[in-house]
Order: C-alpha cells, then sequence, then structure tokens
C-alpha cells in the first residue's frame, strides 16, 4: 500500500499507456520505453505476460485488473493508488489494454491526476476494434463499404440505459456506417434486435474473441443469426463485435458466404 501524503511534493511522474490488443509486436515503441522505464506499473487484467516481459525485474507491478462480470478493483482505489506512488516520486505507469482513450477509462484517471496536480502522459496503444478486423483482412473502411466507423460500448454503467441502438442502427445505414462493438456479447440479443429496426438482418457480421493474440477466434454471421452464432460457437469475453458491409472484404466470409450475399 502506498501512503497517501498530498502535502509532499510531487518528483514523481505519471504516464498511462496504451499495450494494444495483446500481440507484444503491436505494441509502440514508445510505450516499451514507457514500460521499461517504470518503476511501479498499475496494470490491467487483459495485458498480456509477453508485454509485461518488457518492464524492469526491479519495478513493482500492481495488478488492478477490471472485467464485465468480474469481482474488479474499484476505480476510485486505483486512482489513490496512482496519485499516492506519484507523490512518493515513483514513476508510475497505467498500463491499459488497447488504447487508453477508448473505452478504458482513461479520461476519468486523467481527469483525478489532474486535480491532484499530476501532470499526466498518455501514450495510445492500437485498439482491439481496429486489430480484430485487421487480423481478418478487412478495412474498417472502404470507399464502396464504409464512410466512417462507430466505436462503441455494449455495456453501460449502472443506472445508465445505454447507446440507442435503434437510432445508431439507423445513422449507421444511411451514413454506410461500420459498427465496432465492444463489451457486447453479454448484451446481444437485446443490441442484435435494436440494431435490426434500421439495418437489414442481411447485414454481415464478425465476432473476434481475443484479437491479435494466438488463441484468437473468430465467427462470421448476419445481424438476424448473430446471438445464436455466439452461442453456437461459445464466444465470449473479450471480443469485438463488427457489423456493416467491410466484412463482406473477409477472403473466407467470400467462400463461406458468397453465394448467398449476391444482391
Amino acid at each position: 500500500m502506498f501512503a497517501h501524503t498530498p502535502t509532499t511534493l510531487s518528483h514523481g511522474s505519471c504516464t498511462l499507456v496504451g499495450a494494444g490488443p495483446g500481440d507484444p509486436d503491436l505494441l509502440t515503441i514508445k510505450a516499451a520505453k514507457a514500460i521499461a522505464a517504470a518503476s511501479v506499473l498499475f496494470v490491467d487484467d487483459l495485458v498480456s505476460d509477453a508485454i509485461m516481459a518488457h518492464a524492469s525485474p526491479e519495478a513493482r507491478v500492481v495488478y488492478v485488473g477490471k472485467r464485465g462480470g468480474c469481482k474488479s478493483t474499484p476505480q476510485a482505489f486505483i486512482e489513490k493508488l496512482m496519485i499516492a506512488a506519484v507523490q512518493e516520486g515513483e514513476r508510475v505507469v497505467r498500463l491499459k489494454g488497447g488504447d487508453p482513450f477508448i473505452f478504458g477509462r482513461g479520461g476519468e484517471e486523467v481527469e483525478h491526476l489532474r486535480e491532484a496536480g499530476i501532470a499526466v502522459e498518455v501514450i495510445n496503444g492500437i485498439t482491439s476494434g481496429l486489430a480484430g478486423l485487421t487480423s481478418l483482412g478487412a478495412p474498417l473502411t472502404h470507399r464502396d463499404r464504409a464512410h466512417g466507423v462507430l466505436f462503441m460500448t455494449g455495456h453501460a454503467k449502472p443506472g445508465d440505459s445505454g447507446p440507442d441502438w435503434r437510432q445508431i442502427a439507423t445513422t449507421a445505414h444511411a451514413a454506410k456506417l461500420t459498427l465496432v462493438i465492444y463489451m457486447g456479447v453479454s448484451s446481444v440479443d437485446r443490441i442484435s434486435d435494436e440494431l435490426m429496426s434500421g439495418l437489414p438482418g442481411s447485414t454481415p457480421v464478425a465476432i473476434i474473441q481475443h484479437a491479435s493474440l494466438p488463441h484468437q477466434r473468430h465467427a462470421l454471421t448476419f445481424l438476424k443469426d448473430l446471438p445464436q452464432c455466439i452461442a453456437d460457437e461459445k464466444l465470449g469475453s473479450p471480443s469485438i463485435i463488427v457489423v456493416g458491409d467491410v466484412v463482406r472484404g473477409i477472403a473466407a466470409w467470400q467462400v463461406e458466404h458468397g453465394q448467398r450475399l449476391v444482391a
């Protein structure tokens, strides 16, 4: 435990580092340097051992994993630990899976650290929503298939009703947008049902679990079959769900579903 001594002059530093989707080869050079220089690391649950191999053997490693549906370290407690460590002069790295500023609560942590008078550097990481579809050989945007991308979360915080999937579907259909849904597996029945209010049931979908890792799994289906596909293939968290015509660019899709997708 780090003692919280607000009156102590801060000589430490704090960096929020994106560890990327898990493949250590996708870690940025800047991120690897920050990890190696850290004296204390507060590490998310999904950060791989291969990423942690960049840390100094003398560094203190504190695992503060946060997984949906699992017992997690309270966010406020994580922030207190970070503030206390910086005020004790530590070189603190908060190591997050993916990118700190894409559904990683990085914005919350930066706000609270700045309120405590601590300057924070943020180092981006490749988000799994991008790495997942890239691993299947398809883009998130395509001049003929998608004019943009919406990154969405399927997991709302307590008391929040979450995204308006019906409105999102209408917008995505009209504007030719790809939907990238994080943390959506547990709510997939409601999400797919509401998306079909504005998107055809024949819209192609890719589900990618453990994106970029050796044990990555994926499935290709249609929006109308999405919940059943996830159940049949026993796909769980962490998974990315990509909805949109860009999925047609996946070679395996063309082989498996080509005849069924003829307009």
